[in-house]
């Protein structure tokens, strides 16, 4: 006798299977290449970092370049043939890591010396608030949030209610203990300002490590992590503990994490000073 049940949920599982392989359009050891929407494209990396790909009627535009990624100049070009633009949402490693492929960059000044650092001898172009990317039919602006470093910056799509964050705004945690450190207060305005933005039609947060959520933030997470900074910063924070990292980090001093529900702030103590 068939188990009715059993059957429908095969069949459901393998429908479920069958539409996110067709959404795949690259995959080897290092990468994972996903449609995320109409024009849009969601790389994930073997160790957890996304990049993002969005491509306009007459350029495309190129998010974060993750860690170790091979040629993957070549793997962007299989999927888009528009003229390029490269931006990177912050200096650290895991967003910067393949920059060496492309000859020329975008990023905001404040966190040159990371990239300098890297040993890059592209060129360089800064971006600051208000810049924006024309792909043709999208336009991509550039905002300011410093905190997780002096440089962050975030990409907004106003006409399609996105916003891609980099580490500015990440998964369920963001982390605020790595030098050049960055005073609490930068967070709590990024956070205003990223909340100014969602009531404004940006709903959706795409970070710079989707891989853990699968899905993008938006108000209630950027709500929570505001009363959270706010509380440590008026010392009323009452779930602190130690952290401890999987691996040792540049920079990283006995931290401390404090969360509120399901969010998560690790931070050095002197950003609150």
């Amino acid at each position: 006798m068939i188990n009715y049940r059993k059957g429908v949920t095969f069949v459901l599982a393998l429908a479920f299977t069958t539409i996110a392989l067709s959404a795949q359009v690259f995959q080897n050891g290092q990468l994972t290449i996903s449609k995320l929407k109409e024009h849009v494209w969601i790389g994930e990396t073997s160790d957890n970092c996304t990049l993002y790909l969005i491509e306009g009627t007459k350029k495309s535009l190129l998010i974060d370049t993750g860690t170790k990624c091979d040629s993957l100049d070549r793997i962007v070009r299989r999927i888009t043939s528009k003229p390029l633009d490269v931006v990177v949402t912050h200096g650290h490693y895991d967003h910067t890591g393949n920059i060496g492929y492309f000859g020329a960059i975008f990023m905001h000044k404040a966190d040159f010396s990371m990239v300098e650092g890297q040993g890059y001898k592209g060129k360089v172009n800064f971006v600051d608030e208000g810049y924006v990317f024309d792909l043709g039919d999208r336009k991509i602006e550039v905002s300011h949030m410093p905190a997780h470093t002096p440089g962050s910056i975030v990409l907004l799509d106003r006409a399609n209610g996105d916003c891609y964050s980099g580490d500015a705004f990440g998964s369920n945690q963001v982390w605020l203990q790595l030098q050049p450190l960055s005073p609490i207060t930068d967070y709590i305005k990024a956070c205003k300002r990223m909340l100014a933005f969602i009531d404004n039609g940006i709903p959706r947060i795409y970070c710079g490590h989707y891989v853990y959520l699968k899905k993008p933030i938006g108000k209630e997470y950027i709500a929570k992590m505001l009363l959270l900074a706010e509380e440590l910063k008026s010392g009323t924070a009452k779930d602190v503990k130690p952290f401890r990292a999987d691996v040792p980090l540049a920079g990283y001093h006995g931290p401390l994490i404090a969360a509120k529900e399901d969010v998560f702030i690790v931070y050095d103590q002197a950003i609150l000073k």
